[in-house]
């Protein structure tokens, strides 16, 4: 008779680890809320640049006069955003852990590589948000944008948008962002109710489809922007190119 070696887990030990990944879960739930309320809310203003100059600088100058409160709101974000990709992977290399070897060879190639890619694309929209705000808040990656001004006298959003976007470069890495996000968002949407208990098999197959009509509204909502720049269909004041 042959005996197998086993190897027993404390049950207080796996009780922690059970409680630490549902804490994790419910900490990358509540921030990403926080975040796909952002994202909404910046894409229903950017929009505005399809109404033109002048209602795109008078959203923009009303978010500027909100001042010290609109840096806590950015601040928060970050913060909440760096939260979530830290958390994720953390939560990813725990989950490694606590499988048995052969659970992980079982493991499907589909989830593995949806987790990677999860975290992946997190990083990638994490660094993004730094250089979009390197690019359009401080205005460091295009110091030319600070004398903007529109007749009105106020800074010209509208003028700063169209010149970034006209650039190839930006316009493409702006468009690979939005990807990540789409593809983040298809697949975090329908977990992120899950983990708050919308878990019945009858709700999944309608929360996935809820996630992906999100990633697909997100990614064309935010990609018609720089395809509407590059098509000439928005254009600089004055019909300049």
């Amino acid at each position: 008779m042959t005996t197998v070696a086993t190897k027993t887990i404390p049950a207080g030990t796996a009780g922690q680890s059970s409680y630490s990944s549902i804490g994790k879960k419910i900490l990358m739930a509540v921030t990403g809320i926080t975040f796909i309320g952002f994202v909404s809310g910046h894409l229903i203003g950017n929009l505005q640049i399809f109404l033109g100059q002048e209602k795109l600088n008078a959203y923009a100058e009303l978010l500027h006069h909100l001042g010290g409160l609109l840096w806590i709101v950015r601040g928060t974000l970050l913060v909440f955003l760096t939260i979530h990709v830290w958390t994720a992977i953390r939560l990813y290399f725990q989950n490694r852990a606590a499988r048995p070897v052969s659970y992980r060879k079982q493991e499907s190639i589909e989830a593995g590589v949806t987790s990677k890619n999860m975290i992946w694309s997190g990083l990638g929209i994490l660094l993004y948000v730094a250089y979009h705000l390197l690019h359009f808040t401080f205005i460091v990656t295009n110091p030319e944008y600070v004398g903007l001004t529109d007749s009105a006298g106020r800074f010209d959003v509208y003028s700063m948008v169209i010149l970034g976007f006209q650039n190839y470069l930006i316009s493409g890495i702006y468009i690979v962002a939005m990807l990540s996000l789409a593809f983040h968002i298809n697949h975090a949407l329908p977990s992120l109710f899950q983990t708050l208990g919308l878990n019945r098999p009858s709700v999944r197959p309608w929360l996935k489809r809820l996630g992906t009509l999100a990633a697909l509204l997100f990614f064309f909502g935010y990609c018609s922007m720089p395809a509407a720049v590059l098509l000439n269909i928005i254009k600089l004041p004055g019909g300049g190119n």
